[in-house]
């Protein structure tokens, strides 16, 4: 017991390290392009180019890993990643950056699958709700850690791409000496965006909006601070605490729609992270403090969306099918963030920083729309025949595989057979 205890906690402090050197380069880069004066367009090009390689490794990284093993292609991924991000900083050029952050973003999805299986391997059915617990637990917190890395040096020299790399490397060692038996192959991922529109039109169509204004927030969003003049602390801070906003939000979110119609609850998060956003737009605020409480109230309520969508999912589908159902909202999800950075972009480039914000509202708008129009066309779920809400990554960093380690996944499916 204590030996698979200890292995688990040895998993965990890889991902941390993965995620604290995500959460570095993901905020670095656009801080630096933003420095070394790069286009808006170009710098979410960068967030569509992650998402591109994160998606393709969803599907390749499975076939890699059961050819070479689950350690060596691990330390592959791992080393990709430390390489990527160290040439990042020598080779600082926006078309460049472009083409590494897909490796990046496929690196990544490797990564993350391999732990998570790992993951599922050392847990019984007995514990496998306080192991996803703690991962999400070590998601969040390493995501915000990393981003506030980016305050301990200047983002004009390479030592902050220096220390990404580090982080990527010390994300190999907790891997290498751990006692985890080598896990199943991984789950075959697959997307059938006809099943998953016709067992829930709002989850399907509310995962790929979510996509769109969380890709395009999570990319520019440092973008926007800087232009606006704001300290590079205070981006860190202002990103760190939309993401954490969203996680303290989601229980009690979550816990309204297991007793209502969850198309109302999702419906009133999405107008409010909407109003949110047009309030930004129109007041254009300057200060730091208010922009940082503004973004902590759309947090709050926009990275809620994600979790209510995939639960109303799966209060239609059988409850064998919640891997199936869930991976491939994941997927539809991941499809979104390629197209939010390019629209904000573009528009960011075009009008003010706060365009950012009109992408997201209108995303948001979009969901809120469709799910009202929706409860007129399908009656709700009675709350007794509802899954309970669970609270699920609404970041880039998830991945299929880690669908298997959420207590509603059937523990008697066999490994390698999801797909979506």
């Amino acid at each position: 017991m204590l030996s698979s205890f200890g292995s688990i906690i040895a998993l965990l402090l890889g991902t941390a390290f993965l995620l604290a050197g995500s959460g570095l380069h993901a905020l670095l880069l656009p801080l630096r392009g933003q420095f070394e004066g790069f286009s808006t367009a170009s710098l979410g090009l960068l967030g569509t180019a992650w998402a591109v390689g994160f998606i393709g490794g969803c599907f390749l990284a499975p076939r890699l890993v059961r050819r070479v093993g689950h350690v060596r292609a691990f330390s592959a991924f791992a080393a990709t990643a430390a390489i990527v991000a160290l040439l990042s900083g020598i080779w600082v050029d926006a078309v460049g950056w472009i083409i590494l952050r897909i490796f990046t973003g496929f690196a990544m999805a490797g990564a993350f699958m391999v732990i998570e299986s790992w993951l599922n391997e050392r847990s019984t059915n007995e514990s496998r709700g306080t192991v996803f617990g703690f991962y999400m637990m070590v998601t969040h917190a390493s995501l915000m850690a990393g981003q506030l890395v980016v305050t301990t040096a200047d983002v004009s020299t390479a030592v902050l791409f220096m220390l990404t790399g580090i982080l990527f490397c010390l994300a190999l060692i907790p891997t290498a000496i751990s006692s985890a038996v080598t896990p199943a192959p991984l789950a075959e991922v697959s997307l059938d965006v006809k099943g998953l529109y016709q067992n829930s039109p709002v989850a399907a169509i509310a995962c790929l909006l979510v996509g769109v204004a969380n890709g395009a927030w999570g990319t520019l969003g440092a973008v926007y601070g800087a232009e606006i003049g704001i300290t590079t602390l205070q981006i860190a801070v202002m990103m760190s605490i939309a993401v954490l906003a969203g996680a303290a939000g989601q229980m009690p979110v979550g816990r309204l729609s297991d007793r209502t119609d969850r198309r109302y609850v999702m419906a009133g998060a999405a107008f409010g992270s909407a109003l949110v956003a047009i309030a930004i737009f129109l007041m254009a605020p300057r200060s730091g403090a208010v922009i940082i409480i503004m973004t902590a109230i759309y947090g709050l309520m926009a990275y809620t969306l994600y979790s209510l969508a995939v639960a109303h999912a799966n209060d239609h589908a059988a409850p064998t099918d919640f891997v199936k159902v869930s991976s491939g909202l994941l997927l539809l999800y991941g499809f979104g963030t390629m197209a939010g950075p390019v629209l904000a972009g573009v528009l960011m480039q075009g009008l003010r920083p706060e365009s950012l914000f009109l992408v997201t509202a209108a995303a948001h708008l979009g969901v809120a729309g469709y799910a009202m129009l929706r409860v007129s066309r399908r009656p709700p779920v009675p709350p007794e025949e509802k899954e309970a809400f669970n609270v699920l990554p609404a970041e880039r960093a998830a991945t299929p595989q880690a669908l298997m380690l959420d207590p509603r996944a059937d523990s008697e499916e066999e490994p390698g057979t999801a797909s979506s």
